[in-house]
């Protein structure tokens, strides 16, 4: 019994990655897809997520390590086509982001007013960089533990997007997001900008959130007119 527990544990807990695999070789940045089962004609959100430094390399297995394909493994079912590329060094170029991003739309059937971005660490910044470049191209984005370029400020600020950083990330410290913060309000005061400060959260305790409902939720409430 307590065997057939364990089977049935195990089923269930991989069913929201069933059909997630590797593509290689079609843009400058390799990446994982995972596509949900959907009706037909049924076009799909699409969910990215960008890692941050130590996930970086020429082994795609990293980037299951933590975040959004991390709580997929555990369980969690992502109502969205998910995408999950990974950096070989140095830091996140928003157009090669795009050219992932443009890829899947070429070959999938995709829902283009429901497009997000989410991003850790390094990979906050690679959000904030490529929401700040291709705001238009995006619906909504959350940067945890991140920060950006405070130019981009009124770009940002078109766009409904959640930035979250630990008061104890002692890797990057809270003033990178706090710029940026601070950039959107002084372009816009009527942003759509949540700034959240985790009490107590370090660099690495907050890769909570991805195993948090709060985040998801807020991200596929958003819809692009």
């Amino acid at each position: 019994m307590k065997s057939l527990y364990i089977l049935m544990f195990f089923i269930g807990s991989t069913l929201g990655i069933a059909q997630l695999k590797t593509i290689t070789n079609q843009t400058t940045y390799p990446f994982w897809i995972n596509v949900p089962t959907a009706e037909k004609n049924e076009k799909q959100p699409i969910f990215i997520f960008l890692h941050g430094k130590s996930l970086s390399g020429t082994d795609l297995n990293r980037v299951k390590r933590y975040g959004v394909l991390r709580a997929m493994e555990k369980g969690r079912k992502i109502p969205a086509i998910v995408i999950a590329p990974q950096l070989a060094k140095g830091s996140w170029n928003p157009d090669k982001v795009l050219e992932v991003l443009e890829y899947v739309q070429k070959n999938y059937n995709t829902d283009n007013t429901r497009i997000y971005v989410c991003g850790m660490s390094l990979g906050g910044y690679g959000t904030l960089h490529f929401a700040g470049k291709h705001a238009d191209k995006i619906t909504a984005a959350v940067a945890i533990c991140g920060g950006g370029n405070t130019a981009d400020g009124c770009k940002l600020g078109t766009i409904p997007l959640w930035i979250q950083h630990g008061d104890k990330d002692f890797i990057v410290p809270i003033s990178e997001s706090e710029k940026v913060v601070n950039a959107i309000k002084k372009c816009n005061k009527k942003a759509n900008l949540i700034f959240t400060i985790i009490k107590g959260g370090n660099h690495s305790s907050v890769e909570q959130l991805f195993h948090e409902d709060a985040m998801y939720d807020w991200l596929f409430a958003q819809k692009r007119e």
